[in-house]
């Protein structure tokens, strides 16, 4: 049984940092393309950053590249965001996302997800 969870969120000033956190049951369970999402009013969902649990290959979405740092800890089953330099920009709902995935490729596109959190949402001021 797949489980995400998200935590971490919360309301930070421009120029700030917040480190997000997902408990990921996918862990215990084979390979998987985990990443971030995020989605703010008015604006479609935007793939944020993913990382393939095994070997750790990553993408980002060039919006957030030097600024934020997907990482993971296999054996605590947890999947990190690490947010630095935040803009006001950045306020949104982000979302811990997985799939199944024999490949070291992971994406950033919503349609290749089917497991999903529910949502911590970040407020840049």
């Amino acid at each position: 049984h797949v489980q995400l969870v998200e935590s971490g969120g919360g309301s930070v000033q421009a120029g700030g940092s917040l480190r997000l956190s997902c408990a990921a049951s996918v862990y215990s369970y084979g390979t998987y393309c985990m990443a971030w999402f995020r989605l703010d009013l008015g604006k479609e969902r935007e793939g944020v950053a993913s990382i393939y649990t095994d070997g750790g290959t990553t993408t980002y979405a060039d919006s957030v590249k030097g600024r934020f740092t997907i990482s993971q800890d296999n054996a605590k089953k947890m999947l990190y965001l690490q947010m630095d330099s935040l803009k006001p920009e950045d306020t949104a709902l982000y979302y811990c996302a997985a799939r199944r995935s024999f490949r070291g490729y992971c994406t950033i596109f919503s349609k290749d997800y089917n497991y999903w959190g529910q949502g911590t949402q970040v407020t840049v001021s």
